[in-house]
């Protein structure tokens, strides 16, 4: 289907939410004012998540690996049933697939155990977390500055092109930095409420939420730690045997929650374990599968993700911090920001998600500058000129939203190569292999078969089908005449997917 009257239509709507949502904030009803907020931003979620087909990096390999885990929730597999010899190294087409930690893949396996294994169910766990996500950034925010600049940055996150085209799967990470960003929000959200109500069951809980954000993407999760302490140390609540005897609770917590899978991992399949680990380091000191870039390349990516002014609410809110150093809850927000951005800045291999996880602290830099930019505003004269810097402050996200929503373009929602395979289901073929599709992963979570984009030998053919399987091969007219002569496979014609 064409997207473009549907993409208009949820334009509107959601436009209008928004509107709504924010005459309520203008009442001080924030209550009402997030509430509709979030309603909006599912508008958008549910648009970008209705593309009814896998996108090609790298959603099309957590889908299959979370349709797998469906079966064996301990067993996370690519190629669940690999017919061909295989080099464990090669996660695109392996076996046993530990690329990724496990805690996104299970939420997509769970709820397309729950809902069939559709595109839909799928992108769920992305759409709802963020949809919490939302939350979560107005009551932080509440409670590091005010209600309003809380609402200000949850609005911001809530349109944002990058975080949106994730939650529908269109940009690489997809669904597991979506993961990891919402239990690094949920962490630092039960601090707050640490903070407040001096509770000691919150340090398990923050303890256990960190845990989940490491099984989400490893050890970046971390940066809590230090959000954590500034914000104790901020609210004078504590005493220094307090902090440190819930200090170790948290990290006893968050080790008893990650460390078995890593265990596990490493007693059952050793050698995956040791090369993907091995793997994950070298990302510090190579630009691995060609995702290298300068020191520079985050500082220059950081205008494209978070609007071109970015640059000047992160000055400013570094100034302002050095001057007024005491201020605990402003240093917590730049080291949350800081500390992961000089790393990723120093490390090799650069992915624009690698730093979602701090989209919060940048928003809630912008929305306080927004408003010192409203008292200046106030203050001096040349107020249009002011006006113009408000006003390019959320007209920029703005665009980027609209820009990667790509409501105005003419997209094919549900193509036709998505049918071509869901059709050979009707075929009913228990014990399958298919051949030649350049596009093995999506195949694979269409049908039950195993695929392979190659075109087979003769003795391949006889081999599998003495085995028992049922061998086809997809003509795309380059067939050789051992293939188009014998009678031991089926002939199908696919059509070829398009690069999304």
């Amino acid at each position: 289907m064409n997207n473009l009257i549907f993409g208009i239509i949820t334009l509107v709507v959601v436009s209008i939410g928004y509107f709504g949502s924010w005459r309520f904030h203008r009442k001080g009803q924030y209550r009402y004012a997030i509430a509709l907020m979030i309603v909006s931003g599912l508008g958008l979620y549910f648009y970008i998540s209705a593309d009814f087909f896998l996108h090609y990096w790298d959603e099309r390999y957590h889908a299959l690996v979370a349709k797998n885990l469906i079966n064996h929730p301990l067993v996370p597999t690519l190629y669940d049933n690999p017919v061909l010899p295989y080099d464990f190294r090669n996660w695109q087409a392996n076996h046993i697939w530990l690329h990724k930690q496990p805690l996104a893949l299970w939420a997509m396996a769970g709820s397309m155990y729950l809902f069939g294994i559709n595109e839909i169910a799928l992108r769920l766990p992305s759409i709802l977390m963020v949809s919490i996500a939302v939350y979560l950034v107005f009551s932080i925010g509440g409670y590091l500055f005010d209600r309003k600049t809380g609402y200000l940055a949850a609005f911001l996150f809530s349109i944002n092109g990058l975080v949106i085209p994730l939650v529908g799967g269109r940009k690489a990470t997809d669904h597991v930095d979506i993961c990891f960003l919402f239990f690094i929000l949920l962490s630092i959200y039960l601090s707050v409420q640490y903070c407040r109500k001096e509770n000691p069951l919150y340090s398990i809980l923050i303890g256990i939420s960190i845990g989940l954000a490491i099984l989400s993407k490893w050890l970046p999760a971390l940066i809590v730690l230090p959000v954590w302490l500034l914000l104790v140390w901020d609210s004078k609540k504590f005493s220094l045997k307090g902090t440190l005897a819930n200090f170790a609770v948290l990290v006893a917590a968050l080790t008893l929650t990650f460390l078995p899978w890593q265990l596990y991992i490493f007693s059952q399949f050793p050698h995956q374990a040791i090369w993907e680990s091995t793997y994950n380091f070298d990302h510090l000191f190579h630009g691995l599968e060609g995702h290298s870039g300068s020191i520079f390349y985050y500082l220059n990516r950081i205008r494209i993700n978070y609007g071109e002014l970015i640059y000047l609410p992160l000055v400013w809110f570094i100034w302002k911090s050095m001057r007024e150093i005491r201020n605990k809850k402003q240093v917590a927000v730049l080291v949350w920001f800081l500390v992961p951005f000089l790393f990723f800045s120093m490390a090799q291999t650069k992915m624009q998600a690698y730093l979602l996880f701090t989209a919060p602290a940048l928003f809630y830099m912008t929305a306080e500058f927004f408003y010192a930019v409203v008292e200046l505003r106030n203050r001096y004269r040349f107020k249009w000129f002011f006006t113009v810097v408000l006003a390019l402050i959320i007209l920029l996200p703005i665009r980027y939203c609209l820009e990667r929503l790509t409501i105005f373009e003419l997209r094919e929602r549900n193509p036709q190569w998505v049918q071509d395979l869901r059709d050979l289901n009707k075929e009913n073929i228990k014990k399958g292999v298919l051949f030649n599709y350049d596009h093995p992963i999506e195949a694979m979570f269409y049908t039950d078969l195993t695929v392979y984009p190659h075109i087979p030998d003769k003795e391949i053919i006889l081999d599998l089908s003495g085995q028992g399987y049922t061998v086809l091969v997809n003509d795309d007219g380059t067939l050789p005449s051992y293939i188009l002569d014998t009678d031991l496979l089926i002939k199908v014609e696919l059509t070829k997917p398009a690069k999304h």
